[in-house]
């Protein structure tokens, strides 16, 4: 199987921001969709934590996932999430794919 780059992160909102960080971070989810190499950018959270967002993504390469930040509108999201963080947001984890459905 061919390689394929996953970045899994966490982001974690200032108390009372979870929502509108969500809010952000779907619509860079509608922004990347298209974008060449992009598999997958999923959102979640845990309905038990009143903070954190979840990111997914997988991507055909890094250059990939690293060009979908030149996208138009990914700049302006970022800085709109940044002042609602708790704190700046932390590298997230880069794993290896080992198999699954649909990759």
């Amino acid at each position: 199987m061919e390689s394929k780059y996953l970045l899994h992160g966490k982001l974690t909102a200032k108390p009372g921001y979870k929502e509108e960080l969500s809010n952000i971070l779907i619509q860079a989810s509608q922004l990347v969709s298209t974008a060449k190499g992009c598999n997958l950018y999923a959102v979640s959270s845990d309905k038990d934590d009143a903070t954190s967002v979840y990111v997914t993504e997988i991507w055909d390469s890094k250059d990939d996932h690293d060009n979908s930040l030149k996208i138009e509108g990914v700049r302006e999201l970022i800085m709109k999430a940044m002042p609602i963080l708790d704190g700046q947001p932390t590298k997230g984890q880069e794993l290896e794919i080992l198999g699954g459905a649909g990759i």
